[in-house]
C-alpha cells in the first residue's frame, strides 16, 4: 500500500492522531509519524511507534539510521503528508518556509500532496495572520486545508477550531492517495 507521513503538532487534539495512525495501518498503509517537540507533551513516541509499527521521528537527533537524514528519506518515499493536528505555529512555519524542527524540515523536502487538519482556539484560527497563512498554504499546488470544525473546544470556548473527525481525516488521506482530491474546505 501507500507510505504516509503523519505530522503531529502540539495541540490537545494530538491524541486523536493515534487513532488515525492505527486506522491507516489497519488499512494496510506504511505510516511514519513525525512529531514536533511540543506534540510530545500530548502523545508519546512509544504509543505512536507501537501503532504505526515504525520508529517515530521527534528531533534531528533521531536521524541516526543511514547516511540520508530521516526527514529527507521519509519525504522522498512518502505518497502523502498529513498534519494531524496542524497548529497555528506549524502552519505559520510552513507558510513562510521555516524549518525549526523535523516536521517542518520534512515538509520542505516533500513534493507530494499535503493535507493540513487545523486545530486551535477559535480566536487563533480567526486571527488575520493565521487566515493569511492558511490562504498561502491553500494556494500551493497539491495542498489542502480540511477544517477546522465548529463546536466546543478544550479551552472551554465554543467556535471554529476543533479538529475534524477521525473518519473524515482517514477519508481525506485515502482520497489524496487515490488522486480523488476534493476542494479545500
Amino acid at each position: 500500500m501507500a507510505s504516509i507521513i503523519i505530522g503531529i503538532t502540539g495541540s490537545i487534539a494530538a491524541f486523536k492522531a493515534a487513532g488515525v495512525v492505527s486506522r491507516l495501518v489497519h488499512l494496510g498503509h506504511d505510516v511514519h509519524c513525525v512529531c514536533t517537540p511540543t506534540a510530545l507533551q500530548f502523545v508519546t513516541p512509544l504509543t505512536l511507534a507501537t501503532l504505526s509499527r515504525n520508529p517515530v521521528t521527534t528531533t534531528f537527533e533521531d536521524e541516526t539510521e543511514g547516511w540520508v537524514p530521516a526527514h529527507i528519506r521519509l519525504a522522498e518515499k512518502a505518497d502523502v503528508l498529513a498534519v494531524v493536528p496542524a497548529t497555528a505555529n506549524t502552519m505559520a512555519c510552513m507558510a513562510h518556509g521555516l524549518a525549526p524542527n523535523a516536521l517542518t524540515s520534512t515538509y520542505l523536502a516533500f513534493r507530494g500532496p499535503v493535507l493540513l487538519f487545523p486545530a486551535m482556539n477559535s480566536a487563533m484560527w480567526e486571527h488575520p495572520a493565521t487566515q493569511e497563512n492558511a490562504r498561502v498554504l491553500a494556494a500551493r499546488p497539491r495542498h489542502r486545508i480540511i477544517g477546522p470544525a465548529a463546536g466546543p473546544l478544550a479551552c472551554g470556548a465554543t467556535g471554529k477550531g476543533r479538529l475534524v473527525e477521525e473518519d473524515l481525516i482517514v477519508q481525506e488521506i485515502c482520497g489524496a492517495l487515490s488522486g480523488d482530491a476534493p476542494q479545500a474546505r
